[in-house]
């Protein structure tokens, strides 16, 4: 039987974040800003959320790369860039930034 495919609701607003490894629904702690020199200019960073037991392997894949320019707590991200800019994500896809 096939099934309709319905894309996965939104979280809402008030949701907290979740880590950016594909299939991972834990809360994020860590904001990993990165940026590909061959797409993005210089000061550009893009992000991805992790949570404790994710955060080291994709620090590893971003820093392999050359791509890893900070690793700081979800905490201070929002701190110092407010606590209505969420860090762009994809969640649920693991090494999903453009």
């Amino acid at each position: 039987m096939n099934l309709p495919l319905f894309p996965a609701p939104e979280p809402p607003d008030d949701a907290p974040p979740v880590c950016s490894a594909k299939g991972c629904r834990t809360p994020a702690v860590w904001v990993l800003a990165w940026n590909n020199p061959k797409l993005h200019t210089p000061e550009r960073r893009k992000t991805w959320l992790a949570c404790d037991e994710h955060r080291e392997h994709l620090a590893h894949f971003l820093g392999v790369r050359g791509f890893l320019k900070d690793v700081v707590t979800l905490t201070e991200w929002e701190r110092e860039h407010g606590p209505g800019q969420e860090p762009g994500h994809e969640p649920g896809q693991e090494h999903g930034g453009r």
